[in-house]
């Protein structure tokens, strides 16, 4: 185990890890994807059964020397229905299913001081709780974590030949929405050196079944992928898979160059019939280690609604089949689509277990920031199963809850043991964590006993809040059960600040806007007003508007749900 210090937030002229590209403004890309769906609608003609590749001339790749299930290399599957596109009066939560763990309670540090939770770089819940506020209904699955990270933090990445692939960043202030509370965030960002030069294997598992046949979900995953494809090259190599009632093979290792050829597969693609997935996971498994890359980024992007009805179809049983793949060396990253009938848990259980991350798409704009501008982050890994337990100082506080992360919760024993499974953190990745601190005087001051026979522990002079402990293992190769490294870093007293930082100032206006959204039994005194203000005044630089964008969306929000806070 190595230590390291505290690292004090960077100043105004301190490097950070550089920003994520814009290549189009938001409405060139509103534009772009008006087209495409004007596109899409004239090339359905309901009649003919050709494709866009038989009428292109484009060859399909011949099948592959050993079988791949029942799977055959065909055409792009399907009929050619048009259907009704969504109806806006349609209740955004119709028919959608997600997975809300219980929130933890203050824990008490005499009793409980460490605490222990894996990484966690999802970033779907925003974007989904954007769309439903947005559609003028009050979000479920809110995943206060994924809240959070869905934003860039000013925070210092490593240097260049640092022994770790990540830093750590801490702040202490008052917790906005109790004065008698602290709050601390813990920053880990990861390196933006991409750990490999040995390309892409890339399977797209994409599914085209029935629930797919709307403007939302088809189409937009069709130039989503179009924008993915422009970021590869010639040592790169892709194939596509489509499942509805079966899975067929539409391309098999073509290289990442060809985007013609592979824009083409994309956009004449149809949707109809039922959702067999797991089967489509197999063959799409099966492609990836055929091709595999020694060395490489070897992944299934999984796009759907997670609407499976076919076959296995609950979170358990396609977690089962994921695990049975966990030693080949293959992630799997989800992108949701689509609402009425989303199925947030099921995809994010997949994503979970197939050691990727989970995004949900649900404007262009959005696809472009989770395939371009975070292209590094989405595809290369390096820091593997990436855990965190923090030691409470009991000198210092009282008691503490960790705001989010509520399924990421780990025993505290598991953060020794390599062989149980965390999160993975890309490159440039960066994953933030607040806890909410109760002072030690205050604490006592709250009915704590100090007059105790057996339980009375006498606690050290340190002024220290917590310590941080990071547990990871190398990027690449090897088993599960590889050894980790540890690495720790203190947190003194100098971290308090009264005057928090523009990154501390807004990620707690994200996390307080969670906390109305879930009705926090914690959340105090938080309130609409107080954090859109906060927010307001710590925008930055924010080159792509996101932050701007979330004052906007607080001020929805309070449309949607009036009684959630002044």
């Amino acid at each position: 185990m190595t230590s390291a210090p505290h690292q004090s937030r960077p100043g105004a002229d301190a490097p950070a890890h550089p920003a994520r590209r814009l290549t189009a403004p938001p409405a060139a890309l509103a534009a772009l994807l008006t087209a495409t769906l004007a596109l899409a609608g004239c090339t359905a003609d309901g009649g003919g059964s050709e494709t866009a590749s038989d009428s292109a001339g484009l060859s399909v790749p011949a099948p592959a020397p050993e079988a791949l299930s029942d799977a055959e290399i065909a055409p792009l599957p399907g009929p050619d229905p048009t259907g009704p596109a969504a109806d806006p009066q349609k209740p955004a939560d119709q028919g959608e299913e997600y997975d809300d763990s219980p929130e933890t309670p203050f824990q008490d540090v005499a009793t409980s001081p460490l605490s222990t939770f894996s990484a966690d770089v999802d970033t779907a819940s925003y974007s989904n709780l954007r769309r439903q506020v947005n559609q003028g209904v009050a979000p479920e699955g809110v995943r206060i974590e994924e809240l959070i990270n869905y934003f860039d933090y000013d925070y210092p990445a490593p240097d260049a030949g640092a022994e770790h692939p990540f830093s750590v960043t801490t702040e202490v202030a008052t917790a906005p929405w109790n004065p008698e509370h602290q709050l601390a965030m813990v920053g880990v960002q990861a390196t933006e050196a991409v750990p490999t030069s040995e390309g892409n294997n890339i399977v797209f598992l994409l599914d085209v079944s029935g629930s797919m046949d709307e403007p939302n979900k088809l189409p937009l995953l069709a130039e989503s992928f179009a924008l993915l494809v422009e970021q590869l090259g010639e040592d790169d190599r892709v194939s596509i898979v489509t499942y509805a009632g079966d899975n067929q093979v539409v391309a098999d290792s073509v290289p990442g160059s060809e985007h013609g050829v592979l824009v083409d597969h994309l956009r004449s693609l149809r949707a109809g019939g039922s959702t067999g997935g797991a089967d489509g996971l197999r063959t799409a498994y099966e492609l990836a280690e055929k091709n595999f890359v020694e060395g490489g980024n070897n992944r299934v992007i999984l796009a759907t609604d997670g609407d499976f009805n076919v076959g296995p179809s609950t979170p358990e049983e396609l977690t089962e089949l994921i695990e049975t793949e966990h030693e080949s060396g293959v992630y799997v990253s989800v992108l949701g689509f689509g609402m009425y009938n989303l199925k947030d848990n099921t995809m994010e259980a997949i994503a979970d277990h197939g050691n990727g991350n989970y995004a949900y798409i649900d404007t262009l704009a959005e696809a472009r920031k989770v395939l371009v501008d975070e292209f590094g982050s989405t595809m290369f890994v390096v820091a593997k199963d990436l855990k965190l337990q923090v030691e409470l100082n009991p000198a210092t506080v009282g008691s503490y809850r960790l705001i989010g992360y509520d399924n990421r919760r780990l025993e505290d024993e598991d953060f020794d043991d390599d062989a149980k499974d965390a999160g993975d953190v890309g490159a440039g990745h960066s994953v933030t964590a607040f806890y909410e601190l109760v002072p030690a005087a205050s604490a006592a001051d709250d009915g704590g006993s100090d007059d105790l026979k057996y339980s009375d522990q006498e606690v050290g002079t340190s002024s220290d809040f917590m310590t941080v402990h990071v547990r990871y293992k190398a990027a690449g190769g090897g088993e599960p059960t590889a050894s980790s490294t540890e690495v720790e870093f203190p947190v003194g007293s100098d971290a308090f600040t009264s005057a928090p930082t523009a990154d501390f100032a807004f990620a707690s206006a994200v996390a307080e806007l969670g906390l109305i959204a879930t009705g926090s039994e914690y959340r105090g005194a938080a309130n609409l007003d107080a954090l859109r203000e906060r927010a307001s005044g710590a925008l930055g630089e924010d080159l792509y508007g996101l932050r701007a964008e979330f004052v906007d969306l607080v001020d929805a929000y309070r449309d949607v749900a009036p009684d959630d806070g002044a």
